[in-house]
């Protein structure tokens, strides 16, 4: 017999329609605070910058959560990197100012094909400790961009060679003279991604309550479902548009 097909999760469809509107605000406001003249002295404030990170994580755990609908998380990846060196193309060609270098694309990407290639060993993990340990790791490695990682609550220096190295800057280590507009390196999100995986075994199998597996705003769902446009289309959109109003 065919495995029987899972369920759409609507909600999650819904989730991202909302997580992609509000990250297309923050860019609007982002634009106009750097790039156009616009004074927005509370863009860049710890809450500001905490909802950002909000949005951005619920992406990546729905994107781990996403590997197990896939047919093909390794093609998946390629294209979804692939994409991501589109946008640093254009943004050195195009805005130098705002050069993205290692963007949530590019992690996106990296991460599905890390994901392809570790499976076999992933899917040896038991799920709840799986999610655990991802979840744990994501919180010891947060400060890893800083030089330094908590343990138990203690404060462990990391050795300084490693933020040197330009081939460890899509890791989370820093390096003079490389900086990015768009910054998501595998540690610390790469531990979040791979909490959404192993949760989303769970999401596969039906075990969320049946209000996730009801659609509730098609709309919302639509958008949520073509995140990956919106997100490549939204920002040439309002800089077009700023610039028009602007100049």
């Amino acid at each position: 017999m065919e495995p029987q097909k899972p369920r759409r999760v609507h909600l999650m469809d819904e989730l991202r329609g909302v997580l992609i509107i509000g990250i297309s605000l923050y860019h609007l406001l982002y634009d106009l605070a750097v790039i156009f003249p616009v004074g927005i002295p509370w863009m860049f404030s710890d809450w500001m910058n905490g909802i950002r990170n909000a949005m951005a994580g619920s992406l990546i755990v729905i994107s781990g959560i996403s590997c197990h609908y896939a047919r093909s998380n390794l093609r998946r990846g390629l294209r979804t990197f692939g994409l991501g060196m589109v946008l640093t193309l254009v943004t050195g060609l195009v805005i130098p100012s705002q050069f993205i270098l290692f963007g949530i694309l590019h992690f996106f990407g990296s991460m599905m094909m890390l994901y392809a290639l570790l499976e076999p060993v992933l899917k040896r993990i038991p799920t709840l400790p799986g999610l655990v340990g991802a979840a744990l790791l994501f919180l010891l490695t947060w400060p890893i961009y800083s030089g330094f990682i908590r343990v138990l609550g203690v404060t462990v220096y990391l050795p300084g060679f490693l933020y040197n190295q330009p081939l460890l800057y899509p890791l989370g280590f820093a390096c003079a003279g490389i900086s990015s507009a768009d910054y998501y390196p595998l540690m610390p999100w790469g531990f979040l991604f791979l909490a959404g995986s192993f949760f989303g075994r769970w999401v596969r199998a039906g075990k969320l309550p049946e209000l996730c597996y009801q659609s509730h705003l098609p709309r919302l769902a639509w958008i949520g479902s073509h995140t990956m446009v919106i997100y490549l289309v939204h920002q040439p959109v309002i800089y077009g548009v700023l610039t028009l109003i602007f100049h």
